[in-house]
């Protein structure tokens, strides 16, 4: 999440919701240049607009374990977000990646609560195509997309009923908490933190829907590292939310989970069982981030 989009919502009495996003459009490239197998496809919002996705199929000869739809945080757009998912295929997971509404090849305007119906447009596809028909269904929300994710979820009870499991991944608690911290990053804005955060509306925070997440496992991963949305976002989703969840605490920077094949096997290990898994508690077993100099160990790639 941008800090200049933050501070510029604080300081909007509107609280233009448009200032949360920062789409892109066009398309880079395609999950052909990463050797995946690719289709694109088109979703049809309730208000009419086509939203651009790319389906990943899992990798021939892998059995099929389950779906992911993967919902990506507030900047770019689909071939930016890649990192996130573009492992699972070959470890029999079949992914759907949406751009939201004004993203990459999209249509429309990104805007709350508008932006509402791509999330649901993607669960009506889910439902009709065949692929996914007798498999389980699994959500990864990255960022922003986290935080829509857990509110669209709250709203939509029937949705949570078709879940496996939730997988959230450096989501901002609350718009109004990662307003505060970015103006207290700089000297200009710090000492007007708290009262310019008070001008964002925060009725759409994860914070406030996650207790209503009821019977989903959900692993939260967040980094104690992250410089844009604190560590203790993912401290008070994990507490608020009903069990079972799991904070898995990580490093490096935001969203940067999944660069790091060590949280690529933790997710795995929850999906296997994610009534009961407890995650890796001990941070010991893995390199500090970054590596110390001299250090053998390599640090994670940044995702692209």
């Amino acid at each position: 999440m941008r800090i200049l989009g933050i501070v510029c919502l604080l300081l909007t009495l509107s609280g233009c919701s448009s200032l949360l996003f920062y789409p892109e459009p066009g398309q880079l490239f395609t999950p052909e240049k990463a050797g995946l197998e690719f289709r694109d496809v088109t979703l049809t919002t309730a208000d009419g607009l086509r939203l651009h996705a790319w389906w990943l199929p899992a990798k021939q000869g892998v059995e099929v374990k389950g779906t992911v739809l993967h919902l990506h945080g507030n900047g770019g757009n689909l071939p930016m977000h890649l990192g996130g998912s573009y492992w699972l295929p070959k470890e029999g997971y079949q992914v759907l990646l949406v751009d939201y509404r004004g993203y990459g090849l999209s249509e429309g305007e990104p805007s709350l609560p508008a932006i509402y119906q791509d999330i649901d447009a993607a669960f009506t596809w889910l439902d009709k195509a065949p692929e996914v028909k007798g498999k389980p269904l699994i959500v990864l929300g990255q960022s922003l997309g986290g935080a829509l994710t857990v509110h669209y979820l709250a709203e939509h009870p029937q949705r949570q009923r078709q879940l496996k499991a939730l997988v959230l991944d450096g989501v901002p608690a609350s718009y109004r908490e990662v307003g505060r911290f970015a103006l207290s990053t700089s000297w200009l804005t710090w000492p007007f933190q708290v009262p310019l955060s008070w001008l964002v509306p925060d009725g759409d925070s994860a914070l406030s829907a996650m207790p209503r997440i009821n019977g989903v496992p959900k692993l939260i991963y967040h980094s104690i590292d992250d410089p844009i949305v604190p560590l203790s976002n993912g401290i008070r989703l994990y507490q608020a939310a009903p069990p079972p969840r799991v904070l898995q605490l990580t490093r490096g920077g935001h969203v940067q989970t999944f660069a790091d094949p060590v949280w690529r096997s933790v997710m795995l290990r929850f999906l296997d069982d994610p009534q009961h898994f407890n995650g890796l508690r001990r941070l010991g077993e893995i390199p500090n981030y970054p590596a110390p100099p001299n250090s053998a160990i390599e640090p994670p790639e940044s995702p692209q």
